[in-house]
C-alpha cells in the first residue's frame, strides 16, 4: 500500500565514517589493517590472458617512465584514457598492475557476469565501456604507447625517489606517480575463523575471484547458498545466485540490510522484495564457524545463535580495507587513506592518489571524504590527470567538485543515491515490495535543506532531477509537504 506517512530515521553520515557501501559490517572483534597481495609478472596476449612469463633477463631490470600507475583497476584504466586525451610520448606511461588483464568495468563481475545466459567475459567490459565510452583493448595500449605491467608484485615503494621494486627485483623509476591500488576484501581466514578455510567460501574483487565463483556455481549446480553479509555486494550476489537457481539464505547482523545507506523504510522495500524471490533473510547473527565435508568442501554454516546453515557455497562480503600499506609513513593520511588535495597530489610532491585509497577535500560540504565507489574512481582518475598536465603548462585545473553518486540494480529493481545521508529522512512514494513496478524514494533534510535523494524505479529523467537537488540543496522546511509532493519537488528544481 502506499505510504503517506513521514519517516525522520536517523541514519550513519557518510561524512563521519569510511565510505564502505560495497560491503556489510564486521563483527566488532575483527581488526582492520593495510596490505597489499601478492601476484607473479606475467605478460598478456591481445584477449588480456596471461600467456607467458617474462625472460630472465627481465627480472632484474631497471625501468623509467614519466608518468607510472600503481594499481590496475578502473581508476588506472580512466586515467590512461586521460592521458591519452592530453598527448603522450610512446614509453611515457606504464601500469603496474597485480591482475593478469588490462583494466576493466568492476561493477561487471557481480552483475553480467554471473548471468545464467550470455554472460559477459573479457574483452567486453574493459574500461571504459561503463561510462559509455570507447573499451581500451590491450592493443590500444599498445597503439598509444602506453606499456601494460600486467601480474606484477610491488613489494616497495619508495615515495621521496618514485622508486618501486617488484618481487622479482624489477626496478620502476618515474617522474610522478599515481596510487590507484584499491582495495581488498577482508577475509576471514585472516582472523582464525573455524573452517573458514573450507573449499567454496569465496569472495569478490577481481576477476580471478569471479572466475572461482562461477566454477563453484557450476561445480554445485542448483545448491545451497549462503551469502555472509547484508551490504552492497551481498545484495547483489544474492539476486545473481537466486538468479541461478540456488537456494539462497542472507546472513548478516545488522536490524536491516545495507545500513550505511538504506533507512528502515528504503530496507523494508527491498528484504520484503528479495523474499518474494524465495531468498531467505537471517538478521541479528554472524557466521561463527564453517564445517566441511570429507573433499573438503564447505557444507555448513554455523551462526553465533545457534543455528545452522546448509551450505554447497558461501560467499563472504563483510566489509574492505583500502590497499596503502606499502605507503605507511612516508605520507599523510586522512580517515583511512592517503591525504589529497582537489587535484589528487598527496602530501609527497608529485605523488597522487586516486579512488579508493584517496581521502580528498569534497567542496560540496567542505570536510575531506574517502569514497569507495566505480564512479569516484573514475572522475578521480580523470581529475588527477588533468592537474598533472594543467601544471605542465604554467596552468591551474578546475577543483574537484564531486557530487556523492551510488546505484545498483538487481532483479527487476534498480535504484539510485545522490548527495549526502545525514538529517531527518522524508520517506515519498509506495515502498511495499508487493508492489508491481515499483517507485518510491527517501529525502534527506538537514539545516532545512535537501541534500540527498535516494529514488527506486526512477526514469532517467527522474534519477537527473533527484541528481540536481543534490547538486542545489534546495529549502525544504515543511518535511510534511515534502513527503506529499515527492518526485514532483525533484521535477521543480
Amino acid at each position: 500500500m502506499a505510504t503517506k506517512r513521514i519517516k525522520r530515521e536517523r541514519t550513519p553520515a557518510f561524512s563521519s565514517h569510511l565510505l564502505l557501501l560495497f560491503h556489510s559490517s564486521l563483527p566488532p572483534s575483527l581488526p582492520r589493517s593495510s596490505s597489499f597481495p601478492s601476484f607473479s609478472r606475467i605478460n598478456s596476449s591481445s584477449s588480456g590472458r596471461p600467456v607467458h612469463p617474462p625472460e630472465p633477463e627481465t627480472m632484474a631490470s631497471e625501468k623509467h617512465f614519466k608518468y607510472l600507475v600503481l594499481g590496475g583497476g578502473v581508476a588506472a584504466g580512466y586515467a590512461a584514457r586521460e592521458f591519452a586525451k592530453h598527448g603522450l610520448q610512446p614509453g611515457e606511461l606504464a601500469i603496474i598492475s597485480k591482475e593478469s588483464v588490462a583494466p576493466y568495468e568492476r561493477p561487471a563481475l557481480s552483475k553480467g557476469y554471473l548471468a545464467p545466459q550470455n554472460a559477459a567475459r573479457l574483452p567486453g567490459f574493459h574500461t571504459c565501456v561503463g561510462s559509455g565510452g570507447e573499451k581500451l583493448l590491450p592493443e590500444w595500449y599498445a597503439d598509444k604507447g602506453i606499456e601494460l605491467i600486467l601480474s606484477t608484485e610491488i613489494v616497495k615503494a619508495d615515495l621521496a625517489t618514485k622508486t618501486l621494486t617488484s618481487a622479482d627485483g624489477a626496478t620502476f623509476i618515474c617522474e610522478i606517480l599515481l596510487i590507484a591500488t584499491g582495495s581488498s576484501t577482508i577475509k576471514l581466514t585472516d582472523f582464525g575463523v573455524q573452517g573458514a578455510e573450507s573449499n567454496n567460501i569465496l569472495y569478490l574483487r577481481d576477476i580471478e575471484d569471479a572466475d572461482k565463483l562461477v566454477a563453484a556455481m557450476q561445480a554445485k549446480k542448483d545448491g545451497k547458498a549462503v551469502v555472509v553479509g547484508g551490504g552492497y555486494i551481498g545484495l547483489e550476489l544474492g539476486a545473481a545466485l537466486k538468479t541461478n537457481n540456488f537456494d539462497v539464505t542472507m546472513v548478516y547482523p545488522e536490524p536491516w540490510c545495507m545500513p550505511r545507506l538504506f533507512t528502515a523504510g528504503i530496507a523494508h522495500f527491498y528484504e520484503g522484495y528479495y523474499a518474494s524471490k524465495g531468498i531467505n533473510i537471517v538478521k541479528g547473527t554472524v557466521a561463527s564457524g564453517f564445517d566441511a565435508d570429507a573433499n573438503g568442501d564447505v557444507s555448513k554454516v554455523n551462526l553465533k545463535d545457534g543455528r545452522v546453515l546448509d551450505a554447497d557455497i558461501v560467499i563472504v562480503g563483510v566489509g574492505g580495507r583500502p590497499l596503502t600499506g606499502l605507503f605507511k609513513g612516508q605520507v599523510e593520511e586522512e580517515k583511512g587513506g592517503l591525504k589529497t588535495d582537489t587535484f589528487f597530489e598527496t602530501s609527497v610532491a608529485g605523488v597522487y592518489a586516486i579512488g579508493d585509497v584517496a581521502t580528498f577535500p569534497m567542496k560540496l560540504y567542505n570536510e575531506p571524504r574517502r569514497v569507495e565507489h566505480v564512479d569516484h574512481a573514475r572522475k578521480s582518475a580523470e581529475q588527477a590527470v588533468k592537474a598533472i598536465k594543467a601544471k605542465e603548462t604554467g596552468e591551474t585545473a578546475a577543483e574537484y567538485d564531486y557530487l556523492p553518486y551510488f546505484y545498483s540494480r538487481s532483479f527487476e529493481v534498480a535504484w539510485q543515491f545522490y548527495g549526502d545521508n545525514v538529517g531527518e529522512t522524508v520517506l515519498f512514494g509506495d515502498n511495499d515490495p508487493a508492489t508491481e513496478k515499483a517507485k518510491f524514494g527517501t529525502y534527506w533534510v538537514k539545516d532545512g535543506k535537501v541534500i540527498g535523494v535516494f529514488l527506486e524505479g526512477g526514469s532517467a529523467e527522474e534519477n537527473q532531477a533527484i541528481a540536481k537537488v543534490a547538486r542545489a540543496q534546495p529549502p525544504a522546511a515543511d518535511l510534511e509537504a515534502l513527503s506529499k509532493e515527492g518526485l514532483d519537488f525533484a521535477s521543480k528544481i
